[in-house]
C-alpha cells in the first residue's frame, strides 16, 4: 500500500521527533518527576518538569521506547512548554479524545502531536502514543512529586505500583 504525500510527511515528522527528540534528558531542578512503563511493548518513560510562575517552565523526558512513544513524548514536551497546568490538562484530555477516535475536535491545540491521530488505527500502539501524556497528567496531579512509578494498564487509565 503506497503512502500518500501527506502520510509520508507525517511519517517523516514522527521519525524526526523519535530520532532527534526535543527536551530529551534530565533536569537538575525538577520539582515533579514520574516514571511510567508500558508493559505491552516495554516502553519506559521518565518525565521531569519544573513549575514556575504558574506554568511549565522546564520539561524533559528520558527512557527507552518505540518510535511512537519517543516521538509522542518529544511532541508533548514541545506542546506543553510554558503552559499552565490547566492548559496542559486540557491538552492531555484533547490528545486522549483524539486517540479514542473523536473526530469532532480541532486538534491544532496539540501542535505537532496532532499528526499522531493516525495511531488510533493501530490499537496496540495507542498505549505507546499516550504514555508521555499519561505521565504528565500523573505528575501534575500527584501529591508525591518525586519518584512515582507506575504501569499503564490501558489507554484510558493507569495504575501506580510502588516498586
Amino acid at each position: 500500500m503506497a503512502l500518500s504525500k501527506l502520510d509520508n510527511l507525517y511519517r517523516q515528522v514522527i521519525l524526526d521527533h523519535s530520532q532527534h527528540p526535543h527536551h530529551h534528558g534530565h533536569l537538575t531542578t525538577a520539582d515533579h518527576e514520574i516514571e511510567l512503563r508500558n508493559p505491552t511493548c516495554g516502553d519506559v518513560l521518565q518525565l521531569e518538569l519544573v513549575l514556575e510562575d504558574g506554568q511549565i517552565s522546564q520539561i524533559a523526558f528520558s527512557g527507552e521506547g518505540c518510535t511512537i512513544s519517543q516521538a509522542s513524548a518529544s511532541m508533548m514536551t514541545d506542546a506543553v512548554m510554558h503552559k499552565t497546568p490547566v492548559q496542559a490538562e486540557a491538552m492531555i484530555e484533547r490528545f486522549s479524545d483524539m486517540m479514542i477516535g473523536d473526530r469532532d475536535e480541532d486538534w491544532s491545540l496539540l501542535e505537532d502531536a496532532a499528526i499522531l491521530q493516525g495511531v488510533q488505527q493501530f490499537p496496540a500502539r495507542i498505549k505507546c502514543a499516550t504514555l508521555a501524556w499519561k505521565a504528565l497528567h500523573k505528575a501534575l496531579n500527584s501529591d508525591d512529586r518525586r519518584a512515582i512509578t507506575g504501569q499503564m494498564m490501558n489507554h484510558a487509565e493507569t495504575e501506580e505500583t510502588n516498586e
